[in-house]
């Protein structure tokens, strides 16, 4: 992936230095935070905002999270270099780069069509190699399944039930549940065929997972 020039390096720099700061503590997210070139994501006449530490909106009323999300998600998945990896929501494809810096196991599912099409040529472009879908994330992918590590990037009114079926033994789902305004992240790990173990975290807002096991279809 081109990093781009020695300004873009030395922001994405400082933006590590701060993701490290908020608590961020996993170097290899953190050396991936510093490889992917967050300003390609973002329209040229927006780039100035794209090494600050927010959200930003990337049309069809998505965003594309702020970067201490984007960390702290992916800290949580503990992910390792031969991790299977499924992401609900790819959006810019930013999330999913990130992943792709660390396994390059990575399958991705869009809900939108038209996010879906610019991103599948945007990662394209930057010789990023992730299984791109164009579907309904919240009920996974299962002829790919069993995954060792989900992803949600959109909060949820519950723990879809597809997601935990399609987790290995061992595995662990990442994903934002509550209600429209404000979701607790939480991580599910599959103890065994039928057992479930849950951790609580932080309160985040996200774009609401739609979906048949989501919020339903617009």
């Amino acid at each position: 992936m081109d990093a781009n020039s020695y300004r873009h390096r030395g922001l994405r720099r400082a933006l590590v230095e701060e993701l490290r700061r908020k608590g961020i503590r996993d170097e290899k997210v953190l050396a991936a935070i510093g490889t992917v070139p967050r300003h390609l994501f973002f329209a040229p006449a927006f780039q100035a905002h794209a090494y600050q530490d927010k959200a930003f909106p990337i049309g069809e009323g998505q965003t594309i999270s702020q970067p201490y999300t984007v960390a702290y998600q992916t800290e949580l998945l503990r992910l390792t270099p031969d991790d299977k990896v499924l992401e609900i929501g790819t959006g810019s494809g930013y999330q999913c780069c990130v992943l792709l810096q660390i396994t390059p196991h990575v399958y991705s599912i869009e809900y939108n069509p038209v996010l879906f099409e610019g991103t599948r040529k945007r990662l394209a472009a930057l010789h990023q190699q992730a299984h791109l879908v164009c579907g309904d994330g919240s009920l996974g992918l299962p002829e790919q399944a069993p995954f060792d590590k989900i992803l949600v990037t959109a909060g949820s009114p519950n723990i879809p039930r597809p997601l935990l079926r399609q987790l290995r033994i061992g595995g662990a789902l990442v994903i934002p549940v509550g209600d429209a305004q404000v979701q607790r992240m939480m991580r599910v790990v599959r103890e065994s065929e039928d057992e479930f173990s849950r951790e609580i975290f932080e309160e985040f807002r996200f774009v609401p997972l739609l979906g048949r096991a989501g919020w339903g279809t617009p």
